[in-house]
């Protein structure tokens, strides 16, 4: 958890700055209204400015990257108490790291356990383990892939009752599990048990830009709602496959009329959208090509970062890639997230020291492929087109989009990732509150307007959401049987996904964000609707793509009565 965090003071004497959060200082030197805070044993930074007036000070703390999260930016503002003194509040992301277990008899009188981890979906390897015990010692057991070696964890009990001690490789300590009432383990269930039945409430209006209504008033049977969150409240996440839906959220004729969160989550609490973060993408360059900034989908990528070079693996082919290839993963670079002989996936480049820059890394690859000819899924493309915003708007990342994007859109509370190097990355990640992502789907169902004010063009919000590239065996490069171990068979527009909802016998089209473990935007046009579902099912994409192919087809689609 991060050291630093509650109220950061600044002064100002001349050039000279102070800032001061939870007893550990920094100083800085700026003649202007630009400041930079680095504080001690790499515990955080504050970099801002002052707003004209001076009453402000708008900027970001950037605290340190953990073993859960890489190093986030998030919005700060201090407000002036005294003449040069200005305060403001610091809320970092905290690094939790929740395991519980549950252990229940099966008819036969044997034990089963099952381990679960809401923020990484961290379950010792197996959905459920055979539990046995010896002297002091409890002893967890599971084969969930035959050709594999068993799974075998122990578990010592203390001298404490009801506690279990257990070293939790993903928390890489040792974890002390104690009983817990279900009162208190109510965090593990979708809702705490006891709970009312569910009946369909409107969603509340929090004043963030949402205009808030009863689903009957935009045509939606309030009862299959209610039966549906019904459904995901009362199910039981200790079964071998699990459905760990924490929000489910839906607008309809620009009105948000669905706002169910479970397991602990709530409307206030930003959630890692993983992959879904890579719509920002292009979200942020229509925001550039409405300011006249030169930049587009057909930008060359490599003469713009030409200030970044020389560039290793020299190749002529480098400098037909464009933007637009970096946002339908057909760059031809050397980089497929899922190869683990790829020297540009993300976890090569991520796991690596030598080259904090990941820009530079991407940059550096040798080429696989002649740019446009083969679709593979590449986070560092996508990232690339991040430095190219970067480059083209002379902006830090993560206030240009807080600029274009968070400001217009009156998001909350949200943390932005950052590179080793303190840019913003863009090949995912974000933190934001379930509510603000609904925003972008609805942005782009406006023709890209949100609230009265166009953030994006029309064209933009046509073309990025167009087909740009097929995804399938051909243009994979894979054959018919390795194909569906990695991919569907779809479309990708720029930095969107493209596909089909099939119910009651029509076809909806349909685009959206997708991120690890199920985190869903989805526009479905025709119905003028638009649905966010955030998840906690990391690693298991045979449970979170059934959100998109099945929930909203069979159960959302038809509570539409007109």
């Amino acid at each position: 958890m991060p050291t630093l965090r509650g109220e950061l003071t600044v002064t100002r004497a001349g050039a000279n700055w102070k800032a001061l959060i939870s007893g550990v200082s920094a100083a800085a030197s700026s003649p202007d209204n630009r400041i930079q805070f680095v504080f001690p044993s790499g515990l955080g930074q504050f970099r801002g400015r002052v707003n004209p007036d001076g009453k402000t000070i708008a900027g970001f703390w950037c605290q340190p990257a953990t073993a859960a999260n890489q190093a986030l930016a998030s919005p700060v503002v201090l407000m002036r108490s005294a003449s040069n003194v200005w305060r403001g509040f610091v809320r970092p992301l905290d690094g939790r790291f929740t395991l519980y277990l549950r252990i229940f008899r099966n008819a036969d009188g044997s034990l089963t356990g099952a381990f679960r981890n809401p923020e990484m979906n961290s379950r010792g390897g197996a959905s459920q383990f055979s539990v046995t015990q010896s002297g002091g010692v409890v002893h967890f057991a599971a084969q969930p892939d035959p050709s594999q070696p068993p799974i075998r964890l122990g578990a010592d009990l203390l001298s404490a009752p009801d506690r279990l001690q257990i070293y939790w490789p993903d928390a890489a300590s040792v974890l002390q599990l104690q009983r817990l009432s279900k009162a208190e383990a109510a965090a593990f269930y979708p809702r705490p048990p006891g709970s009312a039945p569910i009946s369909y409430r409107e969603p509340q209006n929090i004043g963030d830009g949402w205009v808030t209504a009863r689903a009957r008033d935009v045509g939606m049977d309030e009862a299959l709602l209610a039966k549906l969150v019904q459904q995901l409240a009362a199910s039981d996440p200790s079964v071998r496959r699990p459905a760990l839906i924490h929000s489910l959220l839906v607008a309809r004729h620009g009105k948000l009329v669905l706002e169910e969160y479970f397991f602990g989550f709530d409307r206030d609490e930003p959630h890692d959208l993983r992959s879904a973060g890579k719509t920002f993408a292009a979200v942020m360059l229509g925001t550039a090509m409405l300011q006249g900034i030169r930049v587009s989908a057909q930008t060359h990528i490599y003469p713009l970062l030409s200030a970044m070079g020389p560039f290793a693996h020299q190749d002529a082919r480098k400098n037909e890639i464009t933007i637009g290839q970096l946002m339908t993963h057909t760059s031809g670079l050397a980089c497929d997230d899922n190869s683990d002989r790829s020297p540009g996936s993300e976890d090569a480049m991520q796991g690596q020291t030598a080259q904090p820059d990941w820009w530079k890394y991407t940059l550096d690859l040798p080429m696989a492929h002649e740019p446009g000819a083969i679709y593979a899924y590449c986070s560092g493309g996508m990232n690339l087109v991040g430095a190219a915003l970067t480059t083209a708007t002379n902006t830090w990342l993560p206030e240009y989009f807080d600029r274009t994007v968070a400001q217009p859109l009156h998001f909350g509370r949200y943390y932005w990732n950052l590179m080793p190097t303190g840019e913003g990355y863009l090949g995912g990640g974000a933190f934001v509150r379930p509510r603000d992502l609904l925003k972008i789907g609805q942005l782009y169902l406006n023709g890209g307007v949100w609230n009265g004010k166009r953030i994006v063009s029309s064209a933009w919000v046509a073309s990025s959401t167009s087909q740009h590239v097929a995804i399938t065996p051909a243009t994979t490069g894979l054959s018919a049987d390795e194909f569906p171990n990695f991919y569907g068979v779809g479309a990708d527009g720029f930095a969107w996904h493209l596909d089909w909802l099939h119910a009651g016998g029509h076809s909806y089209r349909e685009y959206g964000a997708t991120g690890n473990g199920g985190q869903l935007l989805i526009v479905v046009p025709e119905l003028d609707m638009t649905v966010v579902f955030t998840a906690g099912n990391f690693g298991q994409g045979g449970i979170w793509s059934q959100f998109r192919s099945r929930l909203v087809p069979e159960r959302i689609i038809p509570a539409i009565r007109h």
